[in-house]
């Protein structure tokens, strides 16, 4: 009963009694129901001017376990809208648009309005409110990466998600149900590119589906993982194999007079991974770039300085403009067959060991975690990495001849 017909139905009371003993029950009843309607009217006032309901503890412990959590976690979850719906009355709606969920309630009371928004909990909770997340198979991929994958990975990792899920599975995929995707249609999607050689491919497949699957299992849209027991063979990953000084110089003269020389020799003679050349900056006498092994939304800057081997290269340059990194790789196959990009980045940390960079620049320069502990409590300065920098200098034929003799 909303609070208004439960004043006027106390009231009728009081003024119909004449016993003593109802008359003092009825007056403090009255008092109660005042009291909460002062509260809910401080309430409203907050709750029209923020837009977002909370809920108490004892609100909160009234909601199905699952939505409990979901509360406790994420705070205000559920929004309030107030509206005018007659002379000297309001209308509230309380709406939760999440987790796969539309529930709206609506009531002249506030309080009433949460009760029926907790029933409207429990329902859901049962399965009697439809869920809005979609059952088609490509519809609710694209729902997986907008709303959980971009959240948990970086932009360029979701850029290349996004690719390998449009080119290879969304063609297979797309326009099937959840319920009708099983697990031998998957096995023999992912044995496929398993007997071409492609088990790099397989694996990173084989992520992306199972990521899109178990996210469907959560919301009840299928009731078991197909990829729980997909068998792929295991991607054998090469290691990084660092170039002879005799290949620096073929790769920088076979990319002279193109913009392709400059963009290798950065990646020669900074060891930036290649994920972070988009995040690459020139400040004075360092190139500064996002490391991109650090987890959880941390930014952490590297500071690289601006050797003597890379100095000549950049002559005029005010901002880097790197193409995709695709474009290098092939670049750099069609000149070195035997190597791949990331050989650059292991390259230029053999060389910083011949140089005999000591071992705090090296990692600082390079972008490697030292421990928690140290990278805690350790800082080092602009002065000694720029002294260290001094070092990074060998003979590699084609470099040297822009080195000036003093500073070899």
């Amino acid at each position: 009963m909303e609070l208004t017909e439960r004043i006027l139905s106390v009231a009728a009371r009081l003024m119909l009694t004449t016993d003593r003993k109802e008359l003092v029950k009825l007056s403090a009843e009255l008092g109660e129901i005042s009291s909460e309607a002062e509260q809910c009217k401080q309430e409203e006032k907050e709750y029209a001017v923020n837009g977002f309901l909370k809920f108490t503890e004892k609100e909160t412990m009234r909601m199905p376990k699952e939505f409990r959590k979901t509360f406790r976690a994420e705070g205000c979850t559920a929004h309030v809208r107030k509206r005018t719906s007659g002379r000297g009355s309001c209308n509230y709606e309380i709406r939760y648009r999440k987790h796969g969920y539309n529930i709206a309630v609506s009531s002249n009371d506030l309080t009433e309005a949460k009760k029926k928004f907790i029933d409207a909990l429990h329902a859901a909770d049962r399965g009697e409110v439809k869920s809005v997340v979609p059952s088609n198979f490509g519809i609710f991929a694209e729902f997986y990466f907008t709303n959980y994958r971009a959240r948990k990975v970086k932009k360029q990792t979701m850029d290349n998600d996004l690719y390998r899920y449009r080119k290879h599975i969304l063609p297979r995929f797309g326009t099937m149900q959840l319920k009708e995707v099983s697990p031998s249609f998957c096995q023999t999607f992912i044995d496929e590119y398993s007997k071409k050689g492609m088990t790099k491919t397989a694996n990173e497949l084989k992520s992306l589906l199972n990521g899109i699957f178990k996210l469907a299992v959560a919301y009840k849209l299928i009731d078991s993982n197909p990829l729980a027991v997909i068998i792929v063979d295991k991607h054998n990953s090469t290691h990084s194999v660092p170039l002879s000084k005799d290949e620096e110089r073929r790769l920088l003269e076979k990319t002279a007079g193109t913009r392709y020389q400059r963009l290798f020799a950065v990646a020669l003679y900074t060891g930036m991974r290649p994920n972070e050349f988009v995040t690459a900056r020139i400040e004075g006498d360092f190139i500064l770039a996002n490391n991109s092994k650090r987890k959880g939304g941390k930014v952490e800057t590297k500071r690289i300085p601006i050797c003597i081997m890379l100095r000549p290269f950049l002559e005029g340059t005010k901002a880097f403009h790197f193409p995709r990194t695709e474009y290098m790789r092939k670049t750099m196959k069609k000149i070195l067959p035997n190597h791949i990009l990331k050989d650059l980045r292991k390259t230029f940390y053999t060389r910083l060991d011949e140089c005999e960079v000591a071992p705090a620049a090296r990692d600082e320069i390079i972008g490697h975690s030292q421990g928690v502990l140290h990278n805690t409590y350790s800082y080092l300065s602009d002065e000694y990495l720029l002294e260290e920098g001094k070092k990074i200098v060998w003979d590699n034929g084609f470099v040297s001849q822009n080195v000036p003799q003093n500073e070899k």
